[in-house]
């Protein structure tokens, strides 16, 4: 039987796998994502989500395995996870009353029974969210309540009052969530169409 895993501990993309009805196992990659320096989204989240990937790969023979990376782009500058305050609040005064852009890789593996990697694909999506101007007091409730620190650009678009903050978004609402449902389900019918209809129609019978 099929595995699928994911390789992430982000609840957000479990969340939306589930959403889907993918039932699927979680082993986070121990890649370190610093290591990939690139000043291109495109470029800089289709190889982390692949090392991410092909780090969990040796551990999950006849298995799917999805991998994501997610960042925030805004004035030709790569914005990742705030370490600490001071970096939340920059990273969001520089949001405010702007439009940046969300990328995120994927990186999907399907291995044999030796572990090895038979088929894969990658892919890449791009969302434009517009934040609206942004009140210091603002930013400094939102980093008391500690939202910042796991998500890129320091917000999170879907379940606290980072909401609030976006006036418009263009493109995949679920890719600034951190996983593009869409793009996902429909790469995986083009590349992989039996492991597509047995995870969405066949097993579900």
């Amino acid at each position: 039987m099929l595995k699928v895993i994911l390789a992430s501990k982000s609840p957000r993309r479990a969340h939306l796998l589930k959403q889907i009805g993918l039932k699927f196992e979680i082993d986070p990659s121990s890649f370190d994502e610093k290591s990939i320096r690139s000043s291109d989204p495109v470029i800089l989240t289709k190889l982390v989500s692949e090392k991410k990937c092909k780090d969990v790969v040796p551990r999950h023979p006849d298995s799917l395995i999805i991998a994501a990376d997610t960042v925030v782009y805004l004035n030709n500058k790569i914005i990742g996870k705030p370490a600490n305050q001071d970096e939340a609040r920059a990273m969001l005064s520089e949001l405010s009353d702007q439009t940046h852009s969300v990328y995120s890789g994927i990186f999907v593996a399907r291995t044999n029974h030796s572990a090895d990697i038979e088929c894969s694909f990658s892919l890449t999506e791009r969302t434009k969210v517009t934040f609206s101007p942004l009140t210091n007091r603002e930013i400094e409730h939102y980093i008391a309540g500690g939202s910042p620190f796991d998500k890129a650009g320091g917000y999170g678009i879907q379940d606290d009052s980072g909401s609030i903050f976006v006036k418009k978004v263009i493109g995949d609402y679920y890719n600034v969530v951190g996983f593009p449902i869409n793009a996902f389900y429909q790469k995986l019918k083009l590349e992989m169409p039996s492991i597509h209809s047995y995870l969405f129609f066949d097993q579900k019978r």
